[in-house]
């Protein structure tokens, strides 16, 4: 079939067929058990470390609202790629519709691009209480902090336009996507023409806007160990570190993974690999990341231990953010 009767069949293409995890029945019904294990860990960390924060009100300050919303951000994030997988894998299909691709693109990019937009402000929030703590009150108040979130979410939602925009405005040579769930890479592996190009300086903006970031909360934390190591007391030490580490290891994790994907040359790989690369970047950080923030905080393990007795909840009379 030539080109120009591809671009003609593409008028009737209704849907997009996804990367199988096996042909072998035996080997997707495997896979679906060990991605809803997954599935089901992720959401029940992340929902977790949202109640445990909601609920104790020694946790309502700027850093854990910040925590409570990349929680919620994470739960939102795995929740629209990894159901749509596991149905696939259990009905033996790979279809997924168009509309659906377009959605997964739209609410994956919007919620990652929040997270990371989280991520920089909880960097900015170490450095004010370890550099400048005598202003923290001033800096960081409740109004500041609900306006710095909203920020996040809104610059998220204007991402996504974009690159969902870009990506869909492309005239598609074909609809199967070689990943098991909407990559905006793949989708541009299917392009007719050459207006992917439009996309691509679309991902490159974004991924300069990533590394821009990331420069900056390298730089904060540089500050923050310097002033770190000045801190005479070696107790005091630990503890500013102990909420900098778990920080530091979510953003490298989320950066690294996510340049390697969206930021390398578009060379073909073999499936196995896109689907190992895409489970690192996608749903491993959201899996992880209530398990790194409460490895070495004790003012959490302490909240969860409150929140396990179930006569704590007949203590609350109220939540308040802060």
């Amino acid at each position: 079939m030539n080109r120009e009767d591809k671009m003609a069949n593409l008028t009737s293409i209704s849907q997009f067929l996804l990367l199988e995890f096996s042909e072998i029945r035996e080997l997707q019904v495997l896979h679906f058990f060990v991605f809803l294990t997954i599935y089901l860990i992720a959401i029940t960390g992340n929902l977790i470390m949202f109640a445990v924060i909601a609920f104790d009100h020694h946790l309502h300050t700027p850093m854990y609202f910040f925590l409570m919303n990349l929680a919620v951000l994470d739960l939102a994030s795995v929740s629209v790629i990894v159901p749509k997988a596991l149905a696939n894998s259990l009905t033996n299909s790979r279809s997924i519709s168009y509309s659906g691709c377009v959605a997964q693109v739209f609410f994956y990019f919007a919620f990652q691009s929040s997270d990371y937009a989280i991520l920089t402000i909880m960097a900015y929030d170490r450095y004010v209480a370890i550099c400048n703590p005598l202003q923290y009150e001033t800096l960081m108040h409740k109004g500041a902090c609900i306006h710095m979130v909203f920020g996040a979410w809104v610059s998220g939602v204007l991402n996504a336009i974009l690159q969902t925009a870009g990506t869909f405005t492309i005239t598609f040579c074909s609809n199967i996507v070689n990943q098991f769930f909407c990559e905006i890479p793949q989708l541009l592996k299917l392009s007719c023409n050459d207006l992917y190009l439009i996309e691509v300086g679309f991902l490159l903006f974004g991924c300069s806007l990533g590394i821009g970031c990331f420069t900056f909360i390298v730089r904060t934390y540089i500050q923050i160990f310097s002033t770190v190591l000045r801190i005479p007391s070696v107790q005091g030490q630990k503890k500013a570190l102990s909420t900098c580490i778990p920080h530091i290891t979510v953003v490298s994790l989320l950066v690294f993974t996510g340049l390697f994907v969206y930021a390398r040359p578009p060379t073909d790989i073999s499936s196995y690999l896109a689907i190992a690369f895409s489970v690192i970047y996608a749903i491993i950080p959201p899996l992880l990341n209530p398990f790194i923030y409460t490895m070495r905080n004790k003012e959490i393990q302490t909240a969860l231990w409150k929140l396990y007795n179930l006569g704590y909840f007949s203590k609350l009379s109220s939540v308040k953010l802060f």
